[in-house]
């Protein structure tokens, strides 16, 4: 199954960056820390051309920080990247960043020419309560659901930073598909867009593999089952989700493991590595490849039929 959500507001907050994009001087990019790549949004390079970016890996303390230390040193890689992981209750930490971006522009006379700096990305992210706490007031609508912020604003800020708030928008196409997966399974996608039972088999089957001690002491198991399907049924049994003829309600199941990870309660959690995404990107490409190539041998077959047949009628 492909997850995708690419709302028509979101067709229009594309353009609108672009337009003010010459003008900026540095980005702030809100990242989920548990999922750093898949919530990078791959517009953001195409746009930026060589316009600093502060990385701001939110929600670092729902995520695994060994993980979360590898994404912070793969970032910094990158000339003109800072990384900083952060939690909505740093408000100290979070008020960094206005320093953070006078140190991106080290030849800047700031008296003479403060920082414009635009903040980018994707919905449910945090971006909206982020620029509260930077602004000290309530200037940005929250809430804990995609697609809040649907119009661009303005606001001065301290340390003669002008901040432009940018609405969350996803991009037209989730590659590798498994973005998808993880963006829904964080809430990033409203869950109109997917089945939870979908991506519950998705998150169980990376739990097993990933955070197995994680699950046997959120769900008091001694012994893990073999595969995502008999962890949802055993969650259903467990937590009395039954229907009628004793079958396990995955639905429920699915909804409780999907929840619990998201409110922390599963522990720590990161859904990808560094070296995990490079690997499916390698996987997604060759695939690609191969649906080209297909394409191309079909419609190289589509013309020597239609050569025939037109030699046929001759």
């Amino acid at each position: 199954m492909s997850i995708n959500w690419f709302p028509g507001h979101m067709h229009k907050a594309r353009k609108e960056i672009a337009e003010v994009m010459p003008q900026v001087d540095v980005i702030i990019e809100m990242l989920d820390a548990r999922i750093p790549f898949s919530s990078e949004n791959p517009l953001v390079p195409e746009l930026r051309a060589d316009t600093p970016v502060i990385k701001v890996l939110n929600k670092a303390d729902l995520a695994d920080p060994e993980i979360t230390a590898l994404w912070v040193a793969h970032m910094e890689q990158e000339k003109g990247i800072k990384a900083l992981p952060l939690t909505q209750q740093e408000p100290e930490k979070i008020k960094q960043l206005l320093t953070l971006c006078h140190e991106m522009l080290p030849e800047r006379n700031f008296e003479l020419r403060g920082v414009r700096a635009m903040i980018m990305g994707i919905p449910n992210v945090g971006k909206s309560t982020l620029i509260n706490t930077l602004a000290g007031r309530t200037i940005a609508k929250t809430g804990n659901e995609a697609g809040v912020t649907k119009s661009q604003q303005r606001i001065k800020l301290d340390n003669h930073v002008i901040l432009t708030d940018t609405p969350g928008f996803l991009w037209p196409k989730l590659n590798p598909p498994s973005c998808g997966y993880r963006l829904a399974i964080t809430a990033a996608i409203k869950d109109t867009v997917y089945d939870y039972a979908d991506i519950a088999m998705f998150a169980a089957d990376y739990f097993l593999k990933a955070y197995p001690e994680r699950l046997k002491t959120r769900y008091q198991i001694d012994e893990l089952p073999e595969t995502e399907l008999e962890l949802l049924e055993l969650i259903a049994r467990q937590r009395a989700f039954m229907r009628k003829g004793g079958l396990a309600d995955l639905h429920k199941a699915s909804e409780i493991l999907v929840n619990e990870f998201r409110s922390g309660l599963l522990g720590r959690i990161s859904l990808e590595t560094p070296d995990m995404v490079a690997d499916e990107i390698v996987a997604a490409q060759a695939d690609a490849a191969q649906k080209a190539q297909e394409k191309a041998e079909r419609e190289a077959e589509r013309q020597a039929r239609a050569r025939r047949k037109y030699a046929k009628k001759r």
